[in-house]
């Protein structure tokens, strides 16, 4: 049984063990950027028993020097971001979420050791430098999947050259919001993927690498996780735990704008898009008018970021970053907003605490 009774007839829920980090409630809040993952929402999951996860992706956006001086602008608020969610997290976990695909990865990845982050979850891409870039230090390291093939990949990688396995891993499903691994047509056809055998033979993986290990590696389930009966669904399947993104967005703690939080409660089922982002990822969103202009019509590119290492400015489609920037601040007529397949059921704003007894409600 998942749930056990004390002499004192509490019930107990098994936490979430990532190594020598215990969470107590077995959920992890889904690193999401620009901006609408910060200290805020992870510190409040955090304190909540959960994981809580910073985006690392612009994160300075509202610095001062952020348009002349982006990269010290994005390392200093990374860094106060980090603090400041460890402060208020009543000693809770606190990740952060790079992408690998983003530039100087390396550099936000030792400025968040220094910071005393907890763990680091790396997709969109595969982090084969992540290994080294800890090393000696405590931090523990997630790489987001989707497929076996892809789990295999990274451990088999890290085992030669690092001689180390991964404390934890994040099954990203096709149902999830953001950049996602998958092809678009795919996407189109979501229900043709069985996500659930594929997770299931990631959980064989881990626990290959696991026993050369010595260690326990837990395996989360994330993309589409909105109800307490989804978590139960896969903590039944063997998932130590889930990751949910889309619902904490619509928490009072998220970063974000209220008006981008309202996208959300507004939405309907046909109003969620797939996209193809300036890099050529897939991924899904809300419609607006900013869609229906770049499907017409290429904008006028008046700044590159430098975000991510596959763009091309020339031959861009549009600018990701300020599309998201214009997200995380409520220019919602001029954005990419970005969300999950279930964001449409979200039918009012929660709290966090809210959030987390309804997604544990049946553990």
């Amino acid at each position: 049984m998942y749930l056990y009774t004390t002499y004192k007839e509490e019930i107990i829920i098994k936490p979430l063990k990532i190594g020598d980090l215990v969470a107590k409630v077995p959920v992890i809040q889904g690193g999401m950027g620009i901006g609408i993952s910060r200290s805020s929402l992870a510190a409040a999951v955090a304190k909540a028993g959960g994981v809580g996860v910073i985006s690392g992706v612009q994160i300075g956006y509202d610095e001062e020097d952020f348009e002349k001086n982006t990269l010290n602008a994005n390392l200093r608020a990374l860094k106060k971001h980090i603090i400041k969610a460890k402060e208020n997290a009543n000693g809770g976990i606190i990740g952060l979420n790079l992408m690998v695909a983003m530039n100087a990865y390396e550099e936000h990845v030792k400025e968040a050791i220094s910071a005393g982050v907890d763990l680091i979850i790396s997709g969109a891409g595969l982090p084969t430098k992540l290994p080294s870039l800890v090393k000696g230090s405590k931090v523990k390291i997630a790489p987001i999947v989707s497929t076996a093939k892809a789990a295999s990949v990274i451990l088999k990688m890290w085992d030669r050259k690092d001689k180390t396995t991964a404390d934890l891993l994040v099954v990203e499903g096709p149902k999830a919001g953001g950049h996602l691994g998958y092809s678009k047509e795919e996407l189109q056809d979501v229900d043709s993927i069985d996500y659930d055998k594929e997770f299931v033979e990631i959980l064989k993986v881990a626990k290959t690498y696991g026993e050369k290990y010595n260690k326990e590696i837990p395996v989360v389930a994330a993309g589409g996780i909105f109800t307490a009966d989804d978590v139960l669904k896969y903590i039944n399947l063997g998932a130590s735990g889930v990751q949910v993104g889309t619902k904490f967005v619509t928490t009072h703690e998220c970063d974000a704008s209220e008006a981008f939080k309202n996208t959300y409660v507004n939405a309907s089922e046909e109003d969620i898009d797939l996209v193809v982002s300036p890099v050529g990822m897939p991924g899904r969103a809300i419609h607006n008018k900013f869609i229906e202009r770049v499907s017409s019509a290429r904008p006028k590119i008046r700044k590159c970021y430098h975000c991510l290492i596959p763009c091309t400015p020339n031959e861009t489609p549009y600018c990701i970053s300020e599309a998201l920037i214009s997200a995380v601040k409520g220019d919602v007529d001029n954005a990419l907003l970005f969300c999950g397949a279930n964001a449409y059921k979200v039918d009012r704003l929660y709290s966090v605490d809210e959030v987390m007894k309804e997604l544990t409600s049946k553990l």
